[in-house]
């Protein structure tokens, strides 16, 4: 349980115990600043402790905000500031600088109301005797000998800046959260407090700030209500994305009957399973359940979900004698890609200033649009989100057939590939901005260098210093492309993909030799992604014999789920997953020189059998190591995360 100190003399008629009682605090009344440092030396050090003035006056849920947000070891509001155990010694520190020195002395803090950033600047104490004058509430004077804690809170702010460890400051928004110096201002307050709907500013804060246009419009209108329903019967977000996952697995189940009906039901349980995905982010923002775990499954299971029903719709071809696996494939190999291209770009320039942001007239023009209203929501329906993709996923699937469904998937998501591929480049080759040591770490990681092209690089790396600057992604575009079109254009079989898998070896080396700190560098992973999921994809097309192409889907499934999980764990500053893990599974150019040897050494129908055992294989080492990370660093207290996701 959490414990609240409450500095200063208790108001009368106030709510604030009542109030930090209601979420979940264990409230103690400290009426002098010797008290209230007493009481925080007691609170267990594995507990979050706050200390808040007695005479605060402001909104339940602009407490909530600051009291009880997981994702920030220190947080402040006007008149309260609170740490979790992992910033406790940082606050006791704070608290001994603000009552050093001192002998009787009442502050008075200038009141405010935080109506739009919820921050305050500490007030200047202003001293009187504790013999000679009343508390600023009106109780009674403070025995000779004290200090009274009116503004202790607001001084451990101001103290904790001074020490670098500057609190994070909540949007309150309309949100009130003041302290009064006097009756009127009190008065004042309350008014103000009565004037703004907390509730309703609560539901409007769980709705993300940036969507589509398919989710604002048509999902969070209601969805929000959903979440507030679960919120009062003590759902949990983790709870609620589970029950998304199994709804998707219901409908991809229904899908794969090949029946219209089937088809039918799988469209209307997408929807809902996308309403549920919706719902759970909006609870966690509700309630501020944040979680390392949590953000984990929500990611993961999103591309579980689709991918899974991508599969059910190829089990329904099937059934009715049309086999569309290799689309199938197709899909979900496009529709990674993009994602590593968004990753790859964002990781890139994660540490760009303000300054060199802008710097690229293609993120100049984007600002202009930006300002016109409805080039907003037309930039953002054509990279076609989740929303719009799973809402065209859902209508084809009940009013066509799972090929027309999947052309359309197709189409729409090359184009949106290109559009923002297109233009990130742009923005690449014109802004003016330097590439740091840890997006360079992050590209590297994102490479999923194997064994083979990490003792290779090694050797290149003085023949890589004097290539130039753009030498990196051209060299694992045509690598890539090399072995991919060979595969696909040579008969199955034949020993020319095993030649130039070879030399996507040597590419590969070649284009991680040096930092990845180049303008382009960025494409990189994604042209390694393309190049080994396209290879399987070939060749497996190129067998010809049934089991094949399922059993690609599978491998290059638990493939991309390990590019996944390496992404969000470098976004919670994990790093990236253990070496022995990428070499028990060789890296991505080890993998797709394996597919290509067993092609060339197997027959067909031993090829598929041999896709299987490695998809199984795959799966097993990176699923069981990445449960193991993630369970771990949610029971050993890693920061609360809640990733918003990418906009397409």
């Amino acid at each position: 349980m959490s414990t609240a100190i409450l500095t200063g003399q208790p108001v009368p008629g106030s709510s604030i115990e009542a109030d930090l009682r209601s979420l979940g605090f264990d409230v103690r009344i400290a009426p002098d600043t010797a008290t209230a440092g007493t009481l925080l030396a007691e609170v267990p050090a594995g507990q979050r402790v706050a200390v808040v003035d007695a005479r605060f006056v402001g909104h339940e849920h602009a407490l909530r905000l600051g009291l009880t947000d997981p994702r920030f070891p220190l947080v402040a509001i006007p008149g309260a500031v609170t740490a979790q155990p992992a910033a406790r010694q940082a606050l006791s520190l704070a608290m001994d600088r603000a009552t050093a020195g001192e002998d009787t002395a009442v502050s008075e803090p200038a009141a405010e109301v935080a109506e739009t950033t919820g921050t305050t600047e500490p007030a200047t104490p202003e001293a009187v005797t504790g013999d000679a004058g009343e508390t600023a509430s009106g109780g009674a004077p403070a025995p000779a000998g004290t200090t009274l804690t009116g503004d202790l809170s607001d001084r451990i702010v101001a103290a904790l800046s001074a020490d670098g460890s500057d609190p994070h400051r909540p949007d309150l928004g309309s949100l009130v959260a003041t302290v009064p110096d006097d009756p009127q201002a009190r008065n004042e307050a309350r008014q103000a407090v009565a004037a703004v709907d907390d509730e309703a500013v609560r539901l409007k804060s769980a709705v993300k700030a940036r969507d589509g246009f398919f989710t604002t419009y048509c999902i969070s209108p209601y969805s929000r209500y959903l979440a507030r329903w679960c919120a009062r019967r003590g759902l949990t977000p983790n709870q609620v994305t589970t029950a998304s996952l199994l709804t998707a697995l219901i409908a991809a189940a229904c899908a794969a009957t090949g029946t219209r009906a089937g088809f039918v039901a799988a469209g209307v349980l997408l929807l809902a399973s996308f309403v549920l995905d919706c719902t759970d982010g909006q609870l966690a923002r509700y309630s501020l359940q944040y979680s390392t775990l949590g953000a984990w499954l929500d990611a993961t299971f999103d591309r579980a979900k689709e991918y899974a029903y991508y599969a059910g719709l190829a089990l329904g071809a099937a059934r009715g004698g049309d086999d569309v696996w290799a689309l199938a494939l197709g899909a979900m190999v496009l529709q990674t890609c993009r994602h590593v291209v968004d990753f790859s770009f964002n990781e890139a320039n994660a540490d760009s200033t303000a300054a060199t942001a802008e710097t690229s007239p293609t993120a100049a023009l984007s600002s202009k649009l930006d300002s016109v209203g409805w080039t907003v929501w037309a930039r953002r329906m054509i990279v076609l989100p989740i929303g719009e993709r799973w809402a065209m996923i859902a209508v084809l699937t009940a009013l066509t057939t799972p090929r027309i469904t999947f052309y359309a998937l197709l189409i729409g998501c090359a184009f949106a590939a290109t559009y923002t591929t297109a233009g990130r480049v742009l923005r690449s080759l014109t802004r003016k901005a330097r590439r740091t040591d840890r997006a360079a770490r992050a590209l590297a990681d994102l490479a999923d260098t194997g064994p083979l092209a990490e003792r290779l690089a090694g050797a290149l790396k003085p023949t890589a210093r004097r290539l130039p600057g753009f030498t990196a992604p051209a060299v694992a575009l045509l690598g890539g492309a090399a072995v991919v079109a060979t595969a696909a254009l040579t008969g199955f079989g034949g020993p020319w993909p095993v030649l130039a898998a070879l030399l996507y070896v040597l590419t590969s080396a070649l284009a991680v030799a040096r930092p990845l700190k180049g303008s382009l560098d960025w494409l990189v992973p994604p042209f390694l992604r393309a190049a080994e999921y396209g290879t399987v994809l070939a060749l497996a097309a190129g067998a010809g014999v049934n089991g094949a192409l399922p059993a690609a889907y599978g491998l290059v499934a638990a493939v991309a789920y390990h590019h996944y999980d390496t992404v969000y764990r470098i976004r919670g500053d994990a790093g990236a997953p253990p070496p022995w893990l990428v070499r028990a599974i060789g890296g991505h150019e080890g993998r797709t020189l394996a597919v290509v040897v067993l092609a060339a050494l197997l027959t067909a129908s031993q090829f598929a059998v041999a896709l299987t055992v490695l998809a199984v294989a795959v799966a097993l080492l990176v699923l069981l190591e990445s449960i193991r990370f993630w369970v771990t660093a949610h029971r050993g207290g890693a920061p609360a995360v809640h990733d918003e996701g990418e906009p397409a």
